[in-house]
């Protein structure tokens, strides 16, 4: 089985070489064939520069980019275009979260025959190193998704996720939204397509300033009007089947 891991890249000079190179040594004691495709989301920085550094003498690292920001979901569909695993999974490049999870949840697809596997920071089991204004505010999210969609899945912001290919391909050309609802949206056709969705357990430790890092209030708003606009293009219109 190859493992593609897509890595949504904006204004990371500073960090995203380095992390590139960290999650390949994770990947390669255990997975016997991946690539890692960093999307550089339209940067003004040097973050093309410095993957496709990464991405000398290290075949599994491959540069994607555009140049016009398309935000975190739209860097996410172009690397699903662009992947060639049996599994597409993708994960934050500010690496708050360790690549060892794409390990863990990878063991744990193949455990369980789960279609999806997800982190989640309201597990049980999840260790956090996380604002409590941004804790308040995912579990208001949870509310707003229990009602709108009935979903069981408790947490769909995590930035760490695994799908099977042929899953998140057919879904991917129904895809439209881009800011960070993307998540909702995909797991929600999953949903519709009777996926098998898994959550596990998360440690994160919070390596950006502030309560919500890059995140700023009129993106929260967006998010939320975004979701409800899923929700009647879903359940009310039916949009996403015509």
């Amino acid at each position: 089985m190859r493992l593609s891991v897509i890595v949504p890249s904006y204004n990371e000079e500073d960090r995203i070489r380095k992390n590139l190179l960290e999650i390949k040594k994770t990947l390669a004691p255990y997975v016997d064939s991946f690539e890692i495709l960093a999307v550089n989301d339209g940067s003004p920085d040097n973050t093309r520069e410095e993957i496709l550094k990464a991405s000398e003498d290290n075949p599994e690292i491959r540069y994607e980019g555009y140049e016009v920001n398309r935000g975190k979901g739209g860097a996410i569909k172009h690397g699903i275009s662009q992947a060639s695993g049996d599994i597409i999974g993708f994960i934050d490049a500010d690496l708050d979260i360790a690549p060892e999870h794409l390990v863990r949840y990878l063991k744990r697809m193949d455990e369980t025959g789960a279609d999806v596997v997800i982190g989640s920071k309201m597990h049980k089991d999840s260790n956090l190193e996380y604002p409590a204004l941004r804790r308040f505010v995912s579990w208001g999210y949870y509310f707003i998704l229990k009602v709108l969609f009935g979903m069981s899945i408790k947490d769909t912001q995590t930035g760490i996720k695994l799908y099977r290919g042929e899953l998140i391909r057919k879904i991917a050309p129904k895809l439209r939204v881009k800011g960070y609802a993307f998540d909702i949206e995909v797991l929600a056709l999953c949903a519709h397509e009777g996926a098998v969705i898994e959550e596990m357990p998360v440690d994160i430790v919070f390596k950006r300033g502030g309560s919500f890092g890059r995140i700023r209030i009129g993106d929260i708003f967006r998010m939320f009007f975004d979701t409800v606009g899923i929700w009647w293009n879903l359940k009310i219109r039916r949009s996403y089947f015509k």
